[in-house]
């Protein structure tokens, strides 16, 4: 289960009681400007930009705003193609051959509680049973957000509004990955392992819906501490996927970023917005970037 929760938000990760704010200022280290980093929710709407104390400033101050991805590039047609792609199963493999007759009635019971109807269904069936294991776990979770969310709107959300905002006041937005790269970590694991995955959330959906459900609050209250205790939880929980997958889907990035962060900030002050869950902890990227030297201070 802690592989999917990093998946889906791609996760939000707590900090300490000096750490509850979602903006902090890098500064010293012989930087001549200030650049920022802001945490992010991947499905908070763009108008939560505007409840966040000093983004507005920062993005005035800063001269370009660096994401996960570079929203434009990502909405390229020829990227949307490579991630529909990473999410659907081989040609002649589906979901259902993937499953045991047991493991397909378990699947279809809780489809028939999210969606009303389930893989007997001919168009449910057209839609689902070529989805890989991983994306399915991601859209069960993704539609029980939506009926709680009337108004949410992917096209609206906070990471891209960070960029938009950037690219109106002619400003250059980057990225610290491509769409590939994200999706050989999204959606690279074995199918066997994404099937028990899957079977996992199926299994313990409840706990999942609450978990989300601690999840968003706590973002939205801007209380990291409250989701440094989800996320103690869930690592105890029978489904966590231990060490390696943090490793994967969290510190590893982290480190990569922090490596070419100096360089980015040297050029040009800049807003960084990642992921929540990439900023705290002694393997985040706040206390990364103190280990190299800079003032980190989270925003007022």
């Amino acid at each position: 289960m802690k592989r999917f929760f990093l998946t889906l938000a791609i996760v939000l990760l707590g900090g300490t009681a000096a750490q509850s704010q979602l903006l902090y200022r890098i500064s010293g280290n012989g930087l001549k400007n200030p650049s920022y980093v802001l945490g992010t929710y991947h499905l908070a709407p763009a108008s939560f930009a505007d409840s966040i104390p000093g983004l507005n400033k920062a993005l005035n101050e800063v001269q370009q705003v660096y994401g996960e991805l570079d929203m434009q590039d990502a909405f390229k047609p020829e990227n949307i193609t490579k991630m529909q792609a990473a999410q659907m199963l081989p040609e002649g493999v589906t979901l259902s051959s993937l499953l045991t007759p047991e493991q397909r009635e378990r699947l279809n019971a809780l489809l028939r509680e999210v969606m009303g109807m389930d893989l007997s269904n001919e168009s449910v069936a057209a839609q689902l049973d070529k989805m890989t294991p991983a994306f399915l776990s991601s859209t069960l979770s993704l539609l029980v957000y939506m009926k709680e969310n009337t108004s949410f709107n992917p096209m609206s959300l906070i990471d891209s509004h960070v960029q938009t905002v950037a690219q109106k006041q002619g400003k250059s937005v980057g990225g610290f990955e491509t769409v590939d790269f994200q999706m050989d970590v999204l959606y690279s694991a074995p199918l066997e392992k994404q099937v028990e995955d899957l079977m996992c959330i199926v299994d313990n959906f409840k706990d999942v819906v609450e978990m989300a459900d601690f999840v968003t609050a706590a973002y939205f209250s801007q209380d990291l501490d409250m989701l440094t205790e989800m996320l103690d939880e869930e690592s105890e929980s029978p489904c966590s996927g231990g060490e390696e997958d943090g490793e994967v889907l969290i510190f590893g990035r982290n480190a990569n970023w922090v490596k070419v962060m100096p360089d980015i900030m040297s050029a040009q002050p800049t807003l960084f917005a990642v992921g929540a869950g990439h900023l705290i902890g002694e393997k985040g990227v706040l206390d990364l970037l103190r280990a190299k030297g800079y003032i980190v201070e989270g925003v007022k």
